[in-house]
């Protein structure tokens, strides 16, 4: 237990509470020093009255009104969070939709049921300045109809995550990092021989079911490098790693959205089934949200998918495996689909995108 510093090849020196210091070998160095909320020059945190997602997690006492700036997963999951206690909570986002890497029709739903729970949201606004004297928080906030000032219990920064990697001894070692991330090659190998890296230290999607995957690809191929294991292991494919919401109704996506897809310059089809047409979400009570699926109209590759409702995070991975597997529509459409469940909204979106829906 201590604090460690990349020293020589091969080497870590860990200071531990008491300041005595030892140094640990090993062939192999894998930095997986994560990330920690992003701070911006306007929205220094005290951990107090302005803080980042570790102190939401574990504030002494609820506040009853909060200014929540960002309003990607954290932001939005954390929205939800307190609103669901009773909170009062205004959402400021920078840019002009929120939930912005999503796919727009999910922006669009989102918004119109957290305005429906009584949430405030200031899109393409920004928060220049944060007055912490007094009780509360004073947040300037510049809006496209003028500079407004909202007053808060809290403000929670969630504008992002930055990697942990100052003060471990990257320069002395010589890793090279690029815009505040360890470089790597595809199997994590930093420029420096012995030395990997994983995780929210370097680029890629801030998740931890990618941290995973990147540390077992990483000592896999260390392994076949050895030759103590037969193959090389897969690259991570990034292009297909679900992302997942935690609010209420869940957020699911993975792959291209519609303006992304038409953007690449693939002609597309496009289906999206209401969870208010599906029999399991009417006997659960959730039927907000919708599945939307896209597809490459002239090869019927599956292009993305993105789903906004109950417990949608549990039926993404149908959409992952079958990007993986090359499928088309053709497969899904002729794969029953359990009835009644949510998952076979899946399979209700493809029927409306080509023509077959059964079900609307």
């Amino acid at each position: 237990m201590g604090y460690g510093k990349l020293k020589a090849k091969g080497q870590i020196e860990v200071t531990g509470a008491d300041n005595k210091t030892q140094v640990v070998e090993a062939k192999h160095v894998i930095i997986a020093t994560g990330g920690r909320t992003r701070e911006l020059p306007s929205l220094k945190q005290d951990g107090k009255k302005v803080i980042g997602y570790r102190e939401a997690m574990s504030l002494p006492e609820q506040p009853k009104t909060m200014i929540i700036v960002g309003s990607g997963a954290i932001g939005a999951e954390f929205a939800y969070f307190y609103y669901s206690m009773g909170t009062k909570v205004t959402l400021v986002e920078f840019l002009p939709r929120i939930v912005p890497v999503e796919d727009e029709d999910i922006s669009k739903e989102l918004e119109k049921i957290y305005k429906k729970y009584g949430i405030d949201i200031l899109t393409s606004s920004e928060v220049t300045s944060v007055d912490t004297k007094g009780t509360g928080v004073k947040a300037k906030v510049k809006t496209p109809t003028g500079e407004i000032t909202l007053e808060a219990d809290i403000l929670l920064s969630a504008v992002g995550v930055s990697a942990n990697i100052e003060n471990i001894g990257l320069e002395a070692v010589g890793v090279k990092t690029d815009k505040g991330k360890i470089t790597t090659d595809k199997y994590y190998q930093t420029n420096v021989a012995g030395f990997y890296a994983i995780g929210d230290c370097i680029p890629g999607q801030a998740l931890a079911h990618v941290a995973t995957k990147e540390g077992i690809i990483c000592v896999e191929n260390i392994g076949f490098a050895e030759k103590k294991l037969a193959q090389a292991p897969e690259p991570l494919d990034y292009n297909n790693v679900p992302g997942c919401t935690y609010c209420i109704p869940e957020i699911a996506s993975v792959g291209l959205t519609e303006k992304q897809a038409k953007d690449a310059g693939y002609e597309v089809k496009v289906g999206k089934f209401p969870l208010s047409a599906s029999g399991k979400a009417s006997a659960a009570g959730h039927t907000e949200g919708f599945v939307k699926v896209v597809f490459d109209s002239k090869y019927g590759e599956w292009l993305g998918t993105h789903m906004i409702g109950y417990n949608v995070t549990e039926i993404i991975i149908e959409t992952v495996v079958g990007r993986k597997l090359e499928t088309t529509y053709h497969e899904i459409l002729n794969s029953i689909h359990p009835h009644p469940t949510i998952s076979e909204s899946v399979k209700d979106a493809i029927e409306v995108a080509y023509g077959e829906a059964i079900h609307l």
